[in-house]
Parts: C-alpha cells; sequence; structure tokens
C-alpha cells in the first residue's frame, strides 16, 4: 500500500500540532473579541468574523455562496483534496471580494490541500466543513483543540464513537458548534414540534418519519487516480481501496457523489436524510438529549456492485416515555415527519405543514407555553452566536444524538435483531457483538 509521504510527516506530530494550537490560542479565548464599533465606525474590524473552509464540493460549495452573502464574514482560506475544485473555491472567494483586494482591505484567499494547514492558521474564526461523512469527526475536533468555532455539515459523525468524542471536545474547548440540520431553522418544523410538545395533539403515540432510499450499481473496475486528486488523503481514515470514480466523486462537475452509498464512508440515507428527519422527531418528542431504547429494523442491501449502503427499509424505534418511532422507505412512509396524539396529527416536511384538526395550525403558542429556539437564518444564527457566544439551535449535543438515532437504525438493520439500548451510558444491553459496531476502526496513521 502506498502512503503520501506528506501525510506520514505531519501526522507524527499531529498531537503536538494540535497540543500546540490549543495552547497558543489559550490566551486569546479568555480576551473579548469584540471591538466596540464607535470605534471603528460602521464595520469594526474586530467585529468581522474570517472563515475557512474544509470540503468545497457538492455541499461544501453551496456552503460558501450562502457565506460570502454576509457581510460580517470574510473568507480567508480554502481547503480540498481535489486541487481542482480548490482552485475554483478559491476564484469564487476572489473574484467577490475584488473591490476589496484592489483597495487593499482583502488580502486574498489561501488554498490548502491538508486541512490541518488551514486550522493551524490564528488569524481564523471558523471552520466550514463539508467533507465525506469519514472526513467529519477528525478536521472537527482538530478545529476544537485548535481554538476554531465549527459549522459541520449533516450527519455529525460515521460512528457513534465518533460523535461523542465530538461532542466532548466541543464542549471541553467552548466551542461555539452548529450542524447542518436546517429545517431548524424553518419557521414550520419549529411551528409543527411546537404544537407537539404543548400538547395540541394530545398524548403523542407514534412518529412516522419517511424518506427516499438509494440504488445500488455494478460492479466497477479500478481507474487511474486523477491528476488533480489527493486520493490516498481522500481515503483517510477509511481502509483502503483501489480508486474509481464512483466511489468518490465526478471528476466533472458537482454532481451527487458515489461515496454517499458506501457503508466505508457514510451510512446511505438513513443518516443523509435521517439526520434531518429523525433530528425533528427528537425536537417535537423532547428526546434532543437522549434516545430510543429499542431498536429493531429490516432491510434490503446490495447482493454485489461497488455501493453497499441500505435501499428499502423500516425500523421501529421505541422510547422509554412510551412513544414508538417507525422510520422506512417513502414506499412505507411518506416523505416528512407524521406525529400523531389521542386528539389529532401534525404533518411536516419541507415547503408543507398539514395538521388535523386544521385548525391547529393557527393555533397560538402562548407566552407561558413551550416556545422552541427561533432561528430565520441558519447560517445567520451560526454568525450571531460566534459573537454571542451562545448556543446554536442546532448545537453538538443535539447533533449527536440525532446522528446517533440513524446509527442505531443502520446497525439494527444490518444484525436484523431486536437491539436494546442505554442512552445514558451508549451501550447496547447485553449485546457485546452490536457494541463492536458503535466504532470503525481508522486506518493507519489517523486516530481519535
Amino acid at each position: 500500500m502506498k502512503t503520501n509521504p506528506k501525510i506520514r510527516t505531519k501526522n507524527i506530530t499531529r498531537r503536538q500540532f494540535l497540543t500546540s494550537s490549543a495552547a497558543a490560542t489559550g490566551a486569546a479565548l479568555l480576551a473579548p473579541t469584540i471591538v466596540p464599533a464607535s470605534v471603528f465606525g460602521a464595520n469594526p474590524p474586530g467585529e468581522r468574523i474570517t472563515a475557512g473552509f474544509i470540503g468545497v464540493g457538492r455541499m461544501g460549495t453551496g456552503d460558501l455562496r450562502e457565506t460570502l452573502g454576509f457581510k460580517q464574514v470574510q473568507v480567508v482560506a480554502v481547503c480540498d483534496v481535489d486541487s481542482n475544485r480548490a482552485e475554483l473555491a478559491k476564484q469564487r472567494v476572489e473574484q467577490h471580494y475584488a473591490k476589496q483586494k484592489a483597495d487593499g482591505t482583502y488580502k486574498g484567499c489561501a488554498k490548502y490541500s491538508d486541512f490541518r494547514d488551514l486550522i493551524a492558521r490564528d488569524d481564523i474564526d471558523v471552520v466550514m466543513i463539508a467533507t465525506p461523512d469519514h472526513w467529519h469527526a477528525l478536521p472537527a475536533i482538530a478545529a476544537a483543540k485548535a481554538g476554531k468555532d465549527i459549522f459541520l455539515q449533516k450527519p455529525l459523525s460515521l460512528t457513534i464513537e465518533e460523535g461523542r468524542v465530538l461532542s466532548d471536545s466541543v464542549r471541553r474547548y467552548g466551542r461555539v458548534f452548529q450542524v447542518g440540520s436546517q429545517q431548524r431553522s424553518d419557521s414550520r418544523f419549529r411551528q409543527a414540534c411546537e404544537l407537539v410538545r404543548n400538547g395540541r395533539i394530545g398524548q403523542l403515540k407514534t412518529v412516522k418519519v419517511g424518506f427516499g432510499t438509494d440504488p445500488g450499481t455494478d460492479v466497477t473496475p479500478p481507474m487511474p487516480v486523477p491528476e488533480e486528486l489527493d486520493y490516498d488523503f481522500w481515503l483517510g481514515p477509511a481502509p483502503w481501496a483501489p480508486y474509481t470514480e464512483k466511489r468518490v466523486h465526478p471528476q466533472k462537475g458537482y454532481g451527487r457523489p458515489g461515496w454517499l452509498r458506501i457503508a466505508d464512508y457514510g451510512a446511505g440515507m438513513i443518516t443523509g436524510w435521517g439526520s434531518h428527519h429523525n433530528d425533528i422527531a427528537q425536537w417535537g418528542m423532547g428526546t434532543e438529549y437522549t434516545g430510543p431504547v429499542e431498536i429493531e429494523a429490516t432491510a434490503e442491501f446490495p447482493k454485489d456492485g461497488l455501493w453497499d449502503v441500505h435501499g428499502n427499509f423500516s425500523i421501529t424505534y421505541k422510547y422509554a416515555n412510551g412513544v414508538t418511532v417507525t422510520c422506512a422507505d417513502s414506499r412505507k412512509n411518506k416523505q416528512g415527519i407524521l406525529f400523531e396524539g389521542t386528539e389529532g396529527w401534525v404533518y411536516i416536511k419541507r415547503g408543507q405543514i398539514d395538521a388535523d384538526p386544521k385548525s391547529l395550525l393557527t393555533s397560538t403558542i402562548k407566552p407561558g407555553e413551550t416556545h422552541l429556539y427561533k432561528s430565520s437564518s441558519h447560517k445567520g444564527n451560526l454568525f450571531e452566536c460566534i459573537k454571542s457566544r451562545k448556543q446554536t439551535v442546532a448545537p453538538v449535543e443535539i447533533a449527536h444524538r440525532s446522528c446517533s438515532v440513524c446509527l442505531l437504525g443502520d446497525i439494527a438493520m444490518r444484525l436484523g435483531r431486536k437491539l436494546r439500548w442505554d442512552p445514558d451510558r451508549e451501550q447496547f444491553i447485553n449485546d457485546p457483538g452490536a457494541n463492536k459496531l458503535l466504532s470503525k476502526p481508522m486506518r493507519s496513521p489517523w486516530h481519535l
């Protein structure tokens, strides 16, 4: 197996790198970072947030474009193991700031291939991560240890162990964190959850979650690695495998990448869409900091071919409060989330909310009732919280619990038996075989 010399050399000192970065920023974290506007006028530099982007593919490019629309944020660096994508992102940023660069108020956008080089900079406030799922935890943990605030695309992690370490790291280093669960910043999803939390549908009995699935594909022969791609670094902690375009991402354009359908890099749609919809189910149930106590599932998996995540599936989660959640493909449960109670129901999906009785849709949540976190702009909420140091609408521990629900379902689909789960200890009860699936080995030299 070939090893990238750059990875080997830099990772030997990874622990020292993270330790020294955290130490160097420790004093700065104790000091105020916002300078009064009266001192500098309309756009004081102390209130500007500097951002670096790790992963500028399909999702990362979307996040980059959105972030460039915020005047209080300035993008100063981009990073990708695909040099073509990194260069295009750099060009997009510098074109956006062309006037500021011309008058000397913008120094330019740096381009990196190694996320550690970006994180090591002491002039970056927030790191925006949109890498493949198997590359979520390590850069985010490194950023937290280096004193950076973090935006991380969903799902939070590839395994439950990674999620726990990441959540603990963010809390330990006092970082502001937001996961890309943007449905929490949609007023319709908040309205649906507030109706359920305030008993408008009576006692909640069942929740039905539905979304689509991924197809399989044929056996795909190995291909030459594109010159612009550092493939060994792309694989990172995942097992070594021969390159083929459908394993990674399209060489041209930003179409849906093949890695989304491969278990070494992600769990499939159970975390792809499930991280969104199961998160809303947990929000409506008020179980954001816990999880189910029993999980049972069935699923179809490809018999051969490159893509090996689940196809059609059905998962039943039972919670300690008596609520049953069924999460299934959209042939069984329609796309979205359906809350069913003793006195009615509420249904929500992107762009639509419905209820029975219809009067629920105009029901007012009174001052003394439960009001959920209100955010009308997901990225805007992140940047506000970076300045205020308050918790975001989609913080790391809630993200970990929502992702865990999905990963528990994936484990149950693969084992095909009923599992009992202790959400406090985050362990399966009397099931060593299932507990082995809470983590995955990482390819040397990478480790948590």
